[in-house]
């Protein structure tokens, strides 16, 4: 991922205004870092199938890490989460003010578009790309999981809600990235699969963010923790045990599901996917 975060940091937005400030609040939580974790899934199955393909799908890589970005951004906004810390250090509106935060959202948003229009690959591709992005992360996507997440606030959900909410909220932009990269390669013969592996993966990330919540300070996580008592978390529906359960189900699950990848594909993603399906237990 060197390589991805020299491109990210040679293409980070520029804005040719007299905002004070502007220019450096669209790239203060880019350049925070984060996990990079759904870049590095597109990336790891364009490289089991066309290396050669790397460097082109590099732009296609930051579109989704500039899009999950602006959620981060506006999920911490007071009022949504009231977040004080995001990739270990202080969130846009604590920096600034609320009105910087939304704004260097929604440039984020549009730019993840922009860069993704210009990813040198056929159009016809491009336009794959950009309808698995926008509809992953869109209305009936990630915003639709934050919409639900806010309105049930204080509201206890059933656990196939709960789980609906965050399959939208968080798995399906992990899902569009694993689907994303397939498509880059031209192996729509197993995107479908990998989005269907991905939902289920971002279903273990979240109950795992979920149990991190309450295991880990908030200068570990490089977030505010502590902050869900009021959500419809994993945890707080299904207290602390039966969340660790989940995630151990899901993650036997997920690995087993692994050894039918061919041997590129097992390969290439099973260093990213090994960290990350056991991560839950690392901090317990």
């Amino acid at each position: 991922m060197e390589q991805f975060e020299a491109y990210l940091l040679a293409h980070l937005p520029v804005s040719h205004s007299p905002h004070p400030h502007y220019e450096t609040s669209l790239r203060q939580m880019l350049i925070g870092g984060g996990k990079r974790f759904r870049p590095a899934l597109l990336l790891d199955v364009v490289r089991a199938y066309n290396p050669l393909l790397l460097e082109s799908a590099y732009s296609v890589a930051l579109s989704i890490e500039l899009l999950h970005t602006y959620s981060l951004i506006h999920d911490d906004l007071p009022a949504m989460d009231n977040a004080d810390l995001r990739r270990g250090i202080e969130t846009l509106h604590k920096t600034y003010d609320d009105m910087t935060a939304i704004l260097a959202g929604d440039a984020l948003n549009t730019y993840a578009f922009e860069v993704l229009s210009n990813a040198p690959l056929s159009a016809t591709v491009v336009v794959k790309l950009i309808r698995e992005l926008s509809h992953n992360g869109g209305l009936n996507g990630m915003v639709l999981g934050q919409a639900i997440d806010c309105h049930f606030e204080n509201q206890r959900l059933e656990l196939d809600q709960v789980k609906m909410l965050h399959i939208h909220k968080t798995g399906m932009l992990i899902a569009a990235s694993l689907k994303m990269g397939a498509i880059i390669v031209g192996r729509d013969d197993i995107a479908d699969a990998l989005y269907d592996f991905g939902i289920d993966l971002g279903l273990l990330f979240q109950i795992q963010d979920d149990i991190l919540d309450v295991t880990q300070d908030s200068v570990s996580a490089g977030k505010t923790t502590n902050n869900d008592e009021a959500k419809n978390s994993f945890v707080t529906l299904l207290g602390f045990e039966e969340a660790m359960r989940e995630a151990n189900t899901l993650g036997d699950k997920l690995l087993e599901q692994m050894e039918s990848f061919d041997e590129n594909l097992y390969r290439e993603l099973s260093p990213t996917l090994t960290k990350y399906i056991n991560r839950h237990k690392e901090n317990k």
